[in-house]
């Protein structure tokens, strides 16, 4: 049996709202490759393509204002930033003193120094690893590492840390900042010094925080260097302090933050001292469902007084080797 179906014959016609006032936003558009290509232009357009590019044009406007009011400058990165190309544009900022202080992570110190001595290589990512192990090559993403890297990077550092051994004696004990200064000066006398953003971190007396500096190869040879010096120790208090005190000092403070982790929190953290950073820009591909810190926002960071209140900040989902290179370009040149 085919029910009926009820007739509503005082059914009113579907009715549309008021369409409200959207007039004073922007409109949606994208760069017109029909005229002749005007880089500028070109970076300009992401204002108004929508989803990420906005927000990476955001981004490019914050990191000029804080150049504009003389902010202290944090750059924060992860350790595969320095694996990939990205180096390179981390040592113009630095070399240029486009930064003030530097955190990152144990592998963005000793990658840093190991290219100085080898280099990396464009490998894939789809590979056996079993295959790669067999070969000696490790693998960071589509970035092949081969062995032999670490062997001359051991050969580099093993003598430095005796000589570390040798001050604490003295009764100097160095921190993580301490100890990424004296390699950037240590690794001058290498052929390739100068593409080293340790080395011109030393030169330029920007201070490079790693609080996680013993999770990596570095580590490693310290493990050993605690086999043959039982007391050798690196103090980990001190950097919590030149970081606070860096930041409680600035009149105006911001950071640009590639990855999470770590890196993005020491530098969060030393903010809460003076009411939260002013400006934030941060580019990864974490989210918050899971309640971790790399994927906090910077309105969680904010409950927390890690970020002011009335600060200007943005979030970039994206990967930090296609954007920070334009951001960069936009931002800082």
């Amino acid at each position: 049996m085919v029910k009926k179906i009820k007739e509503y014959k005082d059914q009113k016609p579907y009715q549309v709202a008021p369409t409200p006032d959207v007039a004073h936003l922007p409109k949606v558009k994208g760069y017109n490759f029909e005229e002749e290509f005007d880089f500028q232009k070109f970076i300009n357009s992401y204002a108004t393509t929508g989803f990420q590019a906005t927000n990476l044009s955001r981004g490019i406007e914050i990191c000029k204002e804080m150049q504009k009011n003389d902010s202290t400058i944090f750059l924060g990165y992860t350790s595969n930033m320095v694996t990939s190309g990205i180096r390179d544009i981390i040592r113009f900022l630095v070399k240029n003193k486009l930064v003030h202080a530097i955190v990152t992570t144990g592998g963005g110190i000793e990658e840093d120094l190991i290219k100085v001595l080898k280099p990396f290589h464009i490998g894939v990512f789809n590979v056996s690893g079993r295959s790669l192990f067999e070969k000696g090559i490790n693998r960071a993403g589509n970035v092949f590492i081969p062995n032999d890297r670490y062997l001359y990077f051991e050969k580099f550092i093993n003598p430095f840390l005796d000589r570390l051994m040798k001050e604490q004696k003295k009764g100097i004990i160095h921190s993580s900042s301490d100890i990424t200064r004296e390699l950037g000066k240590e690794i001058s006398n290498e052929k390739n010094f100068d593409e080293s953003i340790l080395y011109w971190a030393y030169k330029n007396n920007i201070p490079v925080f790693c609080p996680a500096i013993m999770d990596g190869s570095f580590g490693d040879l310290v493990y050993f260097m605690k086999q043959r010096s039982p007391d050798f120790i690196i103090d980990v208090t001190k950097d919590s302090k030149v970081i606070i005190d860096l930041a409680l000092n600035s009149e105006k403070s911001g950071a640009i933050i590639l990855g999470a982790g770590v890196v993005k929190h020491f530098i969060l953290n030393a903010n809460i001292f003076r009411e939260g950073l002013n400006y934030a820009v941060y580019i990864n591909t974490s989210e918050e469902y899971d309640g971790s810190d790399s994927g906090a926002t910077a309105e969680e960071a904010m409950s927390w007084g890690k970020i002011n209140t009335n600060a200007d900040y943005v979030k970039i989902h994206a990967d930090a080797t296609i954007i920070f290179p334009l951001l960069v370009a936009g931002a800082f040149r």
